[in-house]
């Protein structure tokens, strides 16, 4: 079992990288309705790949990583895995991290100069992971099973 001051820390460390995350999972699916308004390999549309492989690779992706394997120790050293409320959230950080591989293969087409969906389209896809949050904060907090 984790020390108090260890489960403080690690516990901190969860919530920077869900942070992180999920500024990723927003910023992502913005840039990809701004990417479809210019033209592919326009100089523009170079930037945007740059910015989106940087935020996939340098922040999403670690963040990510760190949010699940501190999320998992938080959840065996509490034996949570035996609460109702925690395998909705579970549900829901899985459903956030298909998210993830779904944006980086857009990611993918975009740096391809292959993307075939529309500006609404990200627009849309953008409320997936705010209503994923929106619903692992509420059974958190309140944990109403």
């Amino acid at each position: 079992m984790l020390s108090g001051s260890a489960y403080l820390w690690i516990k901190a460390v969860h919530i920077i990288a869900i942070i992180s995350w999920m500024a990723g999972l927003l910023y992502l699916p913005r840039l990809f309705v701004y990417h479809t308004t210019v033209k592919p390999r326009s100089e523009a549309s170079e930037t945007f790949k740059i910015m989106e492989r940087r935020l996939i690779k340098a922040i999403m992706t670690p963040a990510m990583v760190l949010a699940w394997t501190l999320g998992l120790v938080m959840a065996v050293d509490a034996g949570l895995f035996s609460q109702g409320w925690f395998h909705l959230k579970l549900a829901c950080v899985v459903g956030m991290t298909i998210a993830h591989f779904f944006l980086a293969r857009c990611k993918d087409s975009f740096a391809e100069d292959r993307n075939t969906r529309s500006e609404k389209f990200y627009r849309v896809i953008n409320e997936v992971p705010t209503l994923l949050m929106i619903v692992i904060v509420i059974v958190v907090i309140v944990k109403p099973f």
